[in-house]
């Protein structure tokens, strides 16, 4: 990634292993970064005969972290389409710094590129609503957005994300960010976008965890086919 700094780069140099905690599925890669280290959890079919093209990557919120809303999306959806599609959960090197979250979703996108994946949806809730949105323009290999819950700031070229869907899915009863952030970034958008407001759910969308799952595997599943 580059714009009019040209300290806005980002190069991985080298990876290795690492042991996320015992409750974290999946298995634990350290991108050795020119900005530093990236921790990220990948989950991948475990059958090299089948490896496939289309990936996820999946950033949180101002805080950083890998489980994502809804109590811990993130890892469910990783390995219920493990099988099917390749994803990273990232860590921010530097939550809530906008322009170095973005870099590690670019950073999360050499990875997967060199990886052999050429489809590449991106998932983000809160803050990281906005990370996706920022960051998707940058890159060719991404084919859909989905912003959870997601914060404006950040988000104002959301009209540069087109022609690639964006699925923005937000709660009704968020008081952290309520839903007019969702209908804001809406406007900005361009076709084809697509907006879902969750009566009674919260920032944290647990109230509607169970049909969030299955509206975001059926949504990526159609956008990546």
């Amino acid at each position: 990634m580059t714009d009019n700094n040209d300290d806005m780069t980002i190069r991985i140099e080298d990876v290795s292993r690492w042991i996320p905690h015992e409750d974290q599925p999946g298995n634990g890669v350290l991108l050795h970064t020119t900005r530093g280290d990236i921790h990220t959890i990948v989950h991948s079919n475990p059958d090299q005969e089948y490896r496939t093209t289309k990936a996820i990557i999946y950033v949180w919120g101002a805080r950083g972290g890998f489980d994502g809303p809804a109590e811990g999306i993130y890892a469910r959806l990783a390995e219920d389409l493990k099988y099917e599609m390749t994803s990273i959960r990232i860590d921010y090197r530097l939550p809530n710094v906008l322009a170095e979250c973005v870099l590690d979703t670019m950073a999360g996108l050499s990875f997967l590129s060199a990886t052999g994946h050429s489809e590449i949806a991106l998932v983000g809730h809160s803050f990281g609503g906005a990370v996706v949105i920022a960051a998707a323009p940058f890159s060719p290999l991404v084919k859909a957005v989905v912003s959870l819950s997601p914060q404006t700031y950040g988000a104002s070229n959301a009209g540069a994300v087109s022609p690639r869907p964006l699925l923005l899915a937000h709660g009704g009863a968020d008081t952290r960010l309520p839903p007019s952030c969702s209908e804001q970034i809406y406007e900005w958008a361009n076709e084809p976008k697509e907006m879902v407001i969750i009566p009674d759910a919260e920032h944290g969308l647990v109230e509607c965890k169970d049909a969030l799952d299955n509206l975001l595997v059926d949504w990526l599943r159609h956008n990546l086919a």
